[in-house]
């Protein structure tokens, strides 16, 4: 692919997503990072794009929605991941909401072997990938349907979920920054997930690496209200999602990172994970060349969930210092 072809290519990629990693965009167009990070430059030059470490971005620093037909076939492996370590949270019995997002339909996907599970959603994806599960039972609210993400939005939404109250709350959105939160381009689509936090006593955060960093137009989770955040290991170059791992653990945000590879194992040791998925602690900037004696990483003390004396714990945490 010559050079034009390979940046025409990464701008209908940008502008139809508004934001996409290096990653991705290597993948697509079959090259290396190095040549697509210097197509992105060049691209930026032009005002075509804005850079961003590890990425690119629509011009003028906050990015738009995409629609269910692009977000589907993006970080299809991260969101994998994320899903089968976010799984690990449920329990049997618990009563959950789930937002609207391709992350939270695979998490759905898997919800689908825990019985006695109520799920409360606005997402008619997460209700179809749990209409077959027998032992779960679905709650929809009400609302308008918004069609570009298949989720029910809308003052509807909204009162359906005033005097509920569950355990967790698991939401994805279009961003993710220490300063601001979990945020999302669509006034609508924030205005409901903040009626679904206000249902639930934790919330959890599903984001991959490439939404780190990302600040977009609607806040919907304050950093402070965010309990857990389940994400992917960042590529080794990407210091922006790195560092704003770290900003989000100094606020007190617990962090678990699942990676698509075998055998990665856990700091702090003891807890299982499934064979299917691998979890390790994210290195973070200024410290990726520190290791203590023994191989230890001075910021790993990852400290295991307490889910009851009946079940290990599963998920690692990268806790405040």
């Amino acid at each position: 692919m010559f050079a034009a072809e390979r940046r025409q290519l990464i701008l209908e990629m940008v502008r139809a997503n508004g934001a996409v990693s290096l990653r991705e965009l290597a993948r697509v167009v079959q090259t290396s990072e190095v040549t697509v990070r210097r197509d992105v430059r060049a691209l930026e030059a032009e005002g075509l794009l804005d850079r961003r470490h590890g990425g690119a971005v629509l011009p003028g620093g906050f990015t738009r929605e995409s629609g269910f037909p692009q977000k589907s076939h993006l970080a299809t492996a991260e969101k994998t991941a994320i899903a089968d370590l976010a799984a690990g949270l449920v329990e049997e019995g618990e009563a959950i909401v789930v937002g609207a997002g391709t992350t939270t339909q695979e998490l759905a996907r898997r919800l689908a072997r825990v019985p006695g599970l109520t799920v409360v959603t606005n997402s008619l994806l997460v209700a179809q990938a749990l209409a077959h599960a027998n032992r779960v039972e679905v709650v929809m609210t009400g609302g308008t349907l918004r069609g570009s993400n298949y989720a029910l939005v809308g003052s509807g939404a909204e009162q359906s979920l005033q005097g509920l109250r569950v355990t967790r709350a698991f939401l994805s959105g279009s961003g993710l920054t220490a300063e601001r939160g979990l945020s999302t381009s669509n006034m609508l689509s924030a205005s409901v997930d903040r009626a679904l936090v206000q249902a639930a006593a934790e919330v959890v955060v599903l984001a991959d690496h490439s939404k780190l960093g990302t600040d977009t137009m609607f806040q919907t989770v304050p950093t402070d209200v965010i309990t857990r955040l389940v994400t992917d290991e960042p590529p080794a170059h990407d210091d922006r999602a790195a560092t704003e791992l770290q900003a989000l653990a100094d606020q007190g945000v617990q962090i678990a990172v699942a990676g698509a590879g075998p055998g990665s194992g856990a700091a702090g040791g003891g807890d299982s994970v499934p064979a299917r998925q691998s979890r390790r602690d994210v290195p973070l900037p200024g410290q990726r060349r520190q290791q203590l004696p023994g191989g230890g990483h001075p910021l790993r003390s990852a400290a295991g969930m307490d889910p009851g004396p009946e079940r290990p714990a599963r998920v690692a945490d990268l806790r405040r210092r």
